[in-house]
């Protein structure tokens, strides 16, 4: 109902900017509005031969690394956040803090046995996304004292997790197509210990964190991160990934595809 009540008023508008995934495009051919569309990740790839008819429309990648063939990206535009709304701590505490949804291919279980190989405590936050996984690998470390898992958290309590932490442990089995909590975590100065997988080499490096291909790594990698400066990381996020750079970007798409006067080839053109 949302996607329609848009598409029948789409005259009113000189640009229609979708962020809903593949349904939207399914309508664009119908409307001389030009369609942009932001994709956030293809969560399947039943849902490829969509994008693939519509791959004359322009598209927005998130990262490099979460770009798909043949499709027509435009512009690659990485997420910004507002770096004032996040506190920078420059004297942290000792624990480790893991900050996403619990399943396996966000590797709770890996930032557990990193926790235990290092000697650091291990804060865990994020709703349970997997019961099953939680239960069975998750459950059997929480001690309330050296594994602790706190839930959801948001708000001065997720900025106090942040900010307080030592690192933050991001080891996902996943190709990620940004990974915003990396962010995040640099706003509020702390190091993030991240896989080498989709866009993380994209948003992390030496100065801000380690970047590991396993877990092994992390490990012997791990007395590294004592040498990050704190300030550092903060200015990452203030040089590359702030809301107003985003917004800007976005506007100059916006811009182009206005004065095209078009957001898709012409009909004769179409499979």
């Amino acid at each position: 109902m949302h996607i329609s009540e848009l598409f029948e008023c789409a005259k009113e508008f000189d640009i229609i900017h979708n962020h809903f995934d593949f349904l939207p495009l399914t309508y664009s051919r119908l409307v001389s509005t030009p369609l942009l569309t932001t994709i956030h990740g293809i969560s399947s790839d039943s849902i490829l031969p969509v994008y693939h008819k519509y791959r004359e429309l322009p598209y927005v990648s998130i990262s490099l690394a979460s770009r798909h063939a043949k499709l027509n990206y435009v512009r690659n535009i990485y997420h910004g956040i507002d770096p004032q709304a996040y506190s920078f701590s420059d004297r942290p505490d000792n624990y480790l803090l893991f900050l996403g949804r619990i399943c396996a291919e966000k590797g709770v279980y890996e930032a557990i046995e990193l926790a235990r190989r290092v000697g650091r405590p291990l804060r865990i936050a994020g709703i349970i996304q997997d019961p099953v996984y939680f239960r069975e690998k998750v459950e059997p470390s929480l001690d309330g004292e050296r594994v602790r898992f706190l839930g959801p958290v948001g708000g001065k309590c997720k900025q106090d997790l942040l900010s307080g932490a030592f690192a933050s442990v991001h080891l996902c089995d996943c190709e990620e197509a940004f990974g915003l909590s990396i962010v995040e975590s640099l706003a509020c100065g702390t190091p993030v210990i991240a896989t080498r997988r989709g866009a993380v080499p994209e948003i992390l490096d030496d100065r801000c964190g380690l970047v590991v291909g396993s877990l092994d790594e992390a490990e012997s990698q791990f007395n590294n991160v004592a040498g990050i400066v704190r300030r550092t990381c903060r200015q990452m996020v203030e040089e590359r990934f702030t809301s107003t750079r985003m917004a800007k970007e976005y506007l100059d798409v916006y811009y182009e595809l206005v004065d095209s006067g078009t957001s898709r080839t012409e009909a004769s053109t179409h499979d």
